[in-house]
């Protein structure tokens, strides 16, 4: 699915993660993109984003994420979201994971818009 409005990204994201769909994920970044997959961490270009998003696919969690806050100048949109995800631990039990991410995004010349900036933990704060 296109994201046609900015505001739509972590909705599109978390279906697509839903889903298991690598592919449809990736297409969400641009080529150049840079995702910050763990604080401190940082993954430059489509092969390192998707090493780290296939990592986290193969937790076979579920996720739910929602868009709080977008400020959009002309084709750049600054987003901050909310996100659970839970999944079963190594020693069987669940475990649920949140934060609030940031993200910047831009509009493409098809009219879509891309992750240009993906920072999932945004603030850094565990929960």
């Amino acid at each position: 699915m296109d994201v046609k409005e900015p505001h739509q990204m972590n909705a599109i994201f978390a279906d697509a993660f839903n889903a298991g769909d690598l592919d449809r994920i990736m297409a969400l970044y641009e080529p150049g993109a840079v995702l910050a997959p763990a604080p401190g961490q940082r993954a430059a270009g489509a092969p390192a984003i998707r090493e780290a998003i296939g990592a986290l696919l193969a937790l076979r969690g579920r996720m739910a994420s929602k868009n709080n806050y977008c400020m959009q100048a002309g084709d750049i949109a600054l987003l901050q979201g909310e996100w659970r995800l839970s999944f079963v631990g190594p020693d069987g039990e669940e475990v649920t994971e949140t934060a609030r991410s940031a993200e910047v995004v831009r509009r493409q010349p098809d009219g879509t818009w891309r992750y240009v900036l993906d920072h999932p933990a945004g603030d850094d704060t565990p929960r």
